[in-house]
């Protein structure tokens, strides 16, 4: 989907103020509020938009160790490790790579040794051939779009 400027400016102000009402948004943006309303409708519908809950910290949930698990799987069991790590709480992301391993997954923890019993819970799943796990020392760079936001802005504007 295209974005242009207009849209450009509406994801910023939902970015920089999530809670402000559609009738707000379009007072800030000098817009009408149908306008508004059916860009935030096109947007969500082409899954520009995904979601508008709350973000949430896993250390203020008492989670504060983070780890990287890169899974190896036993060929033709991907969908059901993928699968069954739904089931584990503490698995807060998960994907299908290339490289090393089959699927990496974000794990939470609320210590080193609570982390350590999630990777063992993992190593146990049917499928499950290895696994490799990386923990995060401290975020450099935290989870954001604005920035992807005001570049394709940018790239919209010519």
């Amino acid at each position: 989907m295209a974005v242009d400027e207009l849209d450009t400016r509406i994801l910023r102000l939902l970015l920089e103020q999530p809670r402000t009402s559609v009738r707000e948004y379009a007072r800030i943006l000098g817009v009408a509020r149908g306008t508004l309303q059916a860009r935030l409708d096109r947007m969500e519908r082409d899954a520009v938009i995904t979601g508008t809950g709350p973000s949430l910290s896993p250390a203020a949930l008492g989670h504060p160790v983070l780890a990287f698990v890169h899974i190896e799987v036993t060929q033709g069991h991907l969908d059901d490790v993928g699968d069954a790590l739904a089931a584990v709480p503490e698995i807060v992301e998960a994907f299908s790579i290339t490289g090393g391993g089959d699927l990496l997954a974000r794990v939470v923890g609320r210590d080193n040794a609570h982390l350590e019993d999630v990777i063992q819970k993992l190593i146990s799943l049917p499928g499950v051939v290895r696994t490799r796990t990386e923990v995060a020392l401290r975020e450099r760079v935290p989870y954001r779009l604005l920035p992807l936001v005001e570049s394709v802005g940018r790239a919209a504007r010519g």
